[in-house]
């Protein structure tokens, strides 16, 4: 059975993944593995095919030969007697956007596996190979994820803190000369009343010059008058008293 699986990462990256067991081991779909030795997987795989599922107990090896990576194994069926043999080969080749796995593998086994027939067999294999190459690449996403961020350079960092001391300074500068041009809060308001009072003595001041309004008579001067001319008319009417008197003792 030949097929191809895409995987959009370049080669160096998917050839790093494939060098290494245990991360081979997470990408095989349906694997649970117990234990590794050097280059072998123990462990239980569940295999569908058509309607079933089939779950096989074994071991296996991966290792690197010519460019191209190689994957043997032989599993027991955990409820049966059955056996199963794989041999497969992966080859890493870059293409535009990612990498391509030409792989070719062959599958042979007894028990509940030789039920179905080949195409049937071969339809779940090339299943297999596509769920392991989409695994393959949530790996490599897992790799990217976890690269931190570069730091911005100390040059950079520093001449952006300068330009932000600058920013302040000047704020706190034009804030300061704010406050030196505006007057004190007890002089504004004084400037205030004294412009408020000097608009209600315009308003309510009398017109003057030949604008101005003719005086009313003093009501003052008559009183004042017959403050004096009383007593003085008293004398007179005294003084007039005695003149009649004299002249009729005369007579």
């Amino acid at each position: 059975m030949e097929h191809e699986v895409f995987v959009p990462f370049p080669v160096g990256a998917v050839r790093r993944v494939l060098s290494d067991p245990a991360r081979v081991a997470r990408c095989v779909p349906g694997l649970q593995q117990d234990a590794s030795s050097g280059a072998a997987l123990t462990g239980r795989l569940r295999v569908r095919i058509g309607g079933s599922t089939i779950t096989y107990r074994g071991a296996l090896r991966l290792t690197e030969r010519d460019g191209s990576y190689e994957l043997s194994g032989e599993g027991t069926e955990a409820r049966g007697t059955g056996t199963v043999t794989l041999a497969l080969s992966a080859l890493p080749e870059e293409m535009p956007g990612g990498t391509r796995l030409s792989c070719l593998g062959t599958v042979s086994g007894a028990g509940r596996l030789a039920e179905f027939d080949a195409k049937t067999a071969e339809s779940a294999a090339r299943r297999l190979l596509d769920r392991f190459g989409a695994a393959l690449a949530e790996e490599l996403r897992e790799d990217e994820a976890a690269v931190p961020l570069a730091e911005p350079a100390a040059p950079v960092a520093a001449h952006a803190a300068d330009a932000a001391d600058e920013a302040d300074d000047d704020s706190e500068a034009f804030e300061d000369d704010a406050l030196d041009d505006e007057p004190p809060a007890e002089a504004a308001h004084a400037r205030r009343t004294m412009i408020g009072r000097s608009a209600e003595e315009v308003d309510h001041a009398p017109p003057r010059g030949r604008y101005a309004p003719v005086p009313a008579p003093e009501t003052t001067s008559g009183t004042a008058v017959l403050r004096w001319a009383a007593p003085a008319a008293a004398i007179a009417l005294a003084g007039a008293v005695v003149v009649t008197r004299a002249l009729r003792r005369k007579r």
